[in-house]
């Protein structure tokens, strides 16, 4: 069974929002002549990194509800420009919308069990048709 990590997405208002900035910096980097792909960077490095990587996805919590996944091709060290030891989660840049659930806020990331993932939202017929708003609500109500 793989293994997966659940990060608060800080700064995005949605899911659109999020798909917007991964599509910029790819531009950016790819303008810059280096490699368009996507990192997201933190400062602990999993020591469950075998587990998680090419099966395992990182899902996002959005305004409080976990609402999308991105599978984790690679998990490598990183060092900053400051000199600090970091770790990149280099991220499949394509989003898979999540059922909508309900988290609390938690600082950093942290491993999240198969058994304990919400279904891609492709599985609940018509709900990947409905405006954001209206999915959050009906999550929130319970109702999908």
């Amino acid at each position: 069974m793989p293994l997966h990590i659940i990060k608060l997405c800080v700064g995005a208002e949605s899911v659109e929002d999020l798909d917007q900035w991964i599509r910029l910096r790819l531009l950016d980097l790819a303008a810059a002549g280096l490699e368009p792909e996507q990192t997201h960077t933190t400062r602990m490095y999993p020591k469950r990194a075998a587990e998680i990587v090419g099966e395992g996805s990182l899902y996002w919590v959005i305004k409080g509800v976990v609402q999308v996944r991105q599978r984790i091709v690679d998990i490598r060290p990183a060092k900053g420009a400051d000199g600090i030891e970091r770790c990149d989660i280099v991220l499949d840049p394509e989003l898979v919308r999540t059922e909508p659930r309900a988290h609390r806020p938690f600082q950093g990331w942290r491993y999240l069990a198969d058994k304990d993932v919400p279904p891609d939202l492709r599985r609940i017929t018509g709900a990947e048709d409905m405006h954001p708003e209206m999915r959050r609500a009906l999550a929130e109500l319970a109702l999908i």
